[in-house]
């Protein structure tokens, strides 16, 4: 995944030419060009299309080979589309909000600021992410936590920050900084949008798709200890260069679990995220490598 990512922007004069002359094509030709490109992609990717549908076995072994071949040709499409959305047609968000998107429930993030507290907004690496941010971040005060030191989609990020997505960069931000700054942000009634499913082998022990793993332990964390509900939110490509937002009902895990349980409440938020990436599991970022989060451990016992 990276290496095809880093092809298009580490090359400079590569990355100018292609959006300079993808500009200049209509979406409508663009749209089917970039499905064909993902399913000549599976189709001769050899090792690299068994390991994705690999991961998707083991995760999703209720599917039929069947629905895992759509499932893999929609992920290698997807790709692609992301990548011409966010390298070049990102300078047209501006103009397309009001056809590019199709929200649902954002009243409930309205009345969770209502209280004046903030709100915490869930998500996993669904669709295309970088566009929901964006989004968020044209509407309401917004922070997130990326991993901008790779250099291959270091350009990404860059891009939005340009258009005004602000972020702190956790490779370069100190542990204590991130989380004051965060809980400073959510005093002030911003509204922090953290992508749940990152992996870090210093992240808390947890269980994701009834695997051990380590994932991110903020969100739960910040809910816990300043009586804020946590918002599951999920965004995919429905149709074309169409997106649809979904927020979902807000998880008050102050209620639910005492300080203490912190591990039980990143569980219980995990198990959401489960959810969320089932629904368009075609459109979930991590297949390509899946397999490097898991414990070395046998699978955990608990169901997903």
């Amino acid at each position: 995944m990276y290496k095809w990512i880093a092809k298009v922007t580490m090359d400079e004069h590569r990355l100018t030419r292609l959006q300079r002359w993808g500009s200049l094509l209509p979406r409508s030709l663009c749209y089917p060009f970039l499905c064909l490109l993902g399913d000549a992609v599976y189709l001769l990717a050899g090792k690299g299309r068994a390991h994705v549908l690999n991961n998707m076995r083991q995760l999703l072994p209720r599917q039929s080979d069947r629905d895992l071949s759509r499932m893999g040709r929609e992920y290698f499409q997807s790709v692609f589309v992301s990548i011409y959305e966010i390298l070049i047609d990102s300078g047209n968000l501006s103009d397309s909000i009001d056809w590019r998107f199709r929200v649902e429930g954002e009243e409930i993030l309205k009345q969770v600021l209502e209280r004046g507290r903030g709100a915490i907004l869930l998500t996993p690496h669904m669709g295309n992410f970088f566009y929901y941010y964006w989004y968020l971040s044209m509407k309401y005060p917004c922070l997130t936590v990326v991993t901008a030191q790779s250099e291959d989609i270091r350009p990404f990020y860059l891009l939005f920050q340009r258009l005004g997505c602000d972020g702190l960069d956790y490779d370069e931000t100190p542990p204590l900084l991130m989380m004051k700054t965060l809980k400073a942000h959510l005093k002030k009634n911003g509204v922090v949008f953290l992508l749940g499913d990152f992996y870090r082998p210093q992240f808390p022990e947890s269980i994701f798709f009834g695997r051990k793993t380590r994932t991110p332990g903020g969100a739960a964390v910040m809910s816990l200890e300043q009586n804020i509900p946590v918002i599951p939110f999920m965004g995919f490509r429905e149709q074309g260069f169409r997106h649809r937002l979904m927020f979902r009902e807000p998880i008050h895990l102050y209620k639910m679990f005492d300080r203490k349980e912190r591990g039980e409440a990143i569980n219980f938020l995990n198990r959401e995220m489960e959810k969320m990436v089932k629904n368009a599991p075609g459109q979930w970022f991590y297949w390509f490598n899946a397999e490097e989060r898991w414990e070395k451990e046998e699978a955990a016992s608990e169901a997903s």
